[in-house]
């Protein structure tokens, strides 16, 4: 794919990863449409703001509406609210699926015919290392990841034969607000985008930016003795 004759529409392009995304294919020639709740907060010259709430079914038909260009959609925006799902507050449990997962479809519902019209192009979701493995504590994103992925595989799909390759990014940990709290090694928001638009380029189906992320994916054939070795 040449990213540099690709009009690209971004959720969460705000900060963080979003931002970089949006700056790295900028970079590279890409039109760019920078979708956040508040268009005040974008930043970067040559991005064109964009109001999207992806929990909102007329704030999604607005920016559809909006832009009707597109090529490219990068499903970026997301939330982490880290609900235990034993002891966990339902309400945040129902927060982190209603958005990564519900928000992320009715955007592709609403962008996707507009990419089929215009010849075809791509789907980029971001995913993270945590839809193949879960922590209890992290279990509402986690859920809410996997199901994620689960939507990316169906449809990577159902949008082949429109000419829409659909991809997910997995990874790690990543030097974010959304992360903060975390420790571990984290990866820098530019070079997981710079990875992320390399992958788009080539044609990836998966984008797997990090050794954790390849190490977990690698223990998916173990089942699940390799991925809770501490099970009984």
């Amino acid at each position: 794919m040449d990213l540099s004759a690709s009009t690209v529409l971004v959720t969460g392009a705000n900060r963080g990863l979003g931002r970089a995304l949006t700056a790295e294919l900028l970079s590279r020639g890409a039109t760019v449409y920078a979708g956040a709740r508040n268009p005040d907060q974008v930043d970067l010259p040559g991005a064109t703001p964009i109001a999207l709430d992806i929990t909102d079914s007329a704030s999604i038909a607005a920016a559809a509406k909006a832009t009707g260009d597109v090529t490219v959609l990068i499903n970026n925006a997301g939330i982490s609210v880290g609900g235990n799902l034993l002891a966990g507050d339902p309400d945040g449990i129902r927060r982190d699926m209603d958005t990564n997962f519900y928000g992320t479809l009715s955007v592709v519902r609403a962008i996707a015919p507009q990419i089929a019209a215009n010849g075809g192009g791509a789907i980029l979701n971001v995913l993270s290392v945590l839809s193949w493995f879960t922590f209890p504590d992290l279990g509402a994103y986690c859920a809410a990841k996997s199901a994620q992925w689960s939507l990316t595989n169906a449809l990577r799909v159902q949008l082949a034969d429109q000419g829409i390759r659909v991809a997910g990014l997995h990874v790690g940990g990543m030097d974010t607000d959304m992360s903060r709290e975390l420790d571990g090694p984290k990866t820098a928001p530019a070079d997981v985008a710079r990875l992320a638009a390399d992958g788009l380029a080539d044609g990836a189906y998966e984008i797997v930016v990090d050794d954790i992320s390849r190490q977990v994916q690698g223990g998916l054939a173990g089942g699940v003795a390799a991925l809770y070795p501490r099970l009984p």
